[in-house]
């Protein structure tokens, strides 16, 4: 693979980490706020806003060329809202 090839297929890897991270926060922090008017326990929303918390900054190190970080910290931050939507 040329040095050119390399360098594309890293800059599209930045991209999508920076947009699933960003993408994924914005959901979490949107079904913290819902959760939040709902009558729940207070465990809910604050899953939802850990694991958004987590996307976030997956999404500041995939913008900083930390891919592989950033793809397990989305899972371990979809993994925590995911856990957190049990107890609802």
């Amino acid at each position: 693979m040329s040095g050119t090839a390399e360098m594309t297929e890293a800059r599209r890897a930045r991209w999508a980490a920076t947009a699933a991270g960003a993408l994924l926060a914005l959901a979490g922090l949107a079904a913290s706020a819902l959760r939040l008017t709902a009558p729940v326990p207070a465990l809910v929303p604050a899953a939802y806003a850990v694991g958004a918390g987590a996307c976030a900054l997956a999404g500041v190190l995939g913008s900083r060329g930390r891919t592989r970080r950033a793809l397990w910290l989305l899972v371990g931050g979809v993994m925590v809202m995911a856990l957190g939507d049990q107890f609802d």
